[in-house]
């Protein structure tokens, strides 16, 4: 119990059960509306979580279910039965597939589908990679994060390593600090690119729209390092390599430089391109495609190497069709 709770003992009843929370309204919340009652009276919850228990029919004011706006005028006995945030609640294995690229130990590297959320989170607290880990390998309930030491975005494909142990789990996350991890990936960017170069910016929250990240003056280094592949009409074939993993780092890199990645519903809202395959493409076009690093028992140097699923082939299919065409229409 908070201090702040331990000053309203005199309107808050005896627990009835670990999961009821049984109290009365102060005369002084007389005319407020029942959300803004409760919040005073419960510190240790959110505003926004006991709305969602109004509405859930898990708030009971006289023995009656009421609404959010219902007003209170103190007196009122309530009820409260207590619904766990989905995050709140352990994570349970589930039986997804894996595509495993390479498993030891010590360590699991994954070729991650696009469409696949890598750990829980709003919107998603089931079917992720963290999930189908659990599964697979059952000892990870006594990781942090089931072994994830890094991410990739939900609709990023690609390769992921996954520590199996606590002690790999720190040497991986020191390479990762020391910035040795070598991470490469492949990106369809929008626009001709003229030559190689880096993005030297740092990235942070968006100061406005607080899903999306930016390059902001006080975010953290990063650093992205991209060459040509091959020039199509209208975007490019891009090698991206990170020195840092910021989150959303090489699609809000490419967009800080013009050229925000085909199919990126985030930082890429132009879908004026005549050809199809690039208005139709369902995500950002990104796909990790190199992962080295160092095992942490062996010392060895390991490298692994993912073709690129099937969209993003036919995606590079149909831009080198489009080129040799016009070349021809020359």
């Amino acid at each position: 119990m908070t201090s702040s709770e331990k000053q309203l003992t005199d309107y808050t009843l005896k627990p009835l059960t670990d999961s009821v929370i049984a109290l009365e309204i102060p005369l002084s919340s007389a005319g407020s509306r029942l959300d803004n009652a409760l919040t005073a009276l419960l510190p240790r919850y959110s505003r926004s979580r006991i709305q969602a228990w109004i509405k859930q029919a898990s708030v009971q004011v006289n023995g009656h279910i009421c609404s959010v706006k219902d007003k209170v005028w103190g007196g009122e006995s309530v009820l409260i039965h207590p619904e766990q945030h989905p995050a709140e609640l352990p994570a349970l294995p589930e039986a997804i597939a894996l595509d495993v690229v390479y498993e030891d130990d010590a360590l699991l590297v994954i070729n991650k589908p696009a469409g696949l959320v890598v750990h829980p989170g709003s919107g998603n607290w089931q079917g992720t990679l963290l999930n189908a880990l659990l599964h697979h390998a059952p000892q990870l309930t006594h990781i942090p994060r089931a072994g994830i030491v890094h991410r990739l975005d939900k609709d990023t494909s690609g390769l992921l390593v996954v520590a199996k142990t606590l002690e790999t789990q720190t040497h991986l996350v020191r390479q990762l600090q020391t910035r040795s991890v070598k991470r490469i990936y492949l990106a369809v960017a929008q626009g001709a690119i003229g030559q190689d170069g880096c993005v030297d910016a740092p990235i942070g929250r968006h100061p406005a729209q607080r899903t999306k990240m930016a390059v902001v003056a006080h975010g953290r280094t990063a650093v992205t390092y991209y060459s040509v592949i091959c020039r199509f009409i209208g975007s490019t074939l891009v090698r991206c390599t990170l020195e840092t993993g910021r989150t959303h780092q090489i699609r809000v890199h490419m967009q800080s430089i013009g050229h925000p990645l085909i199919g990126d519903p985030v930082y890429n809202r132009t879908r004026s391109n005549d050809l199809e395959c690039i208005r139709c493409f369902p995500r950002q076009a990104l796909h990790a495609a190199e992962l080295g690093l160092i095992h942490p028992f062996s010392g060895e140097t390991m490298q692994w190497r993912i073709d690129a699923p099937d969209d993003f082939s036919r995606l590079i299919e149909c831009l080198t069709r489009d080129n040799e065409d016009r070349r021809r229409e020359r």
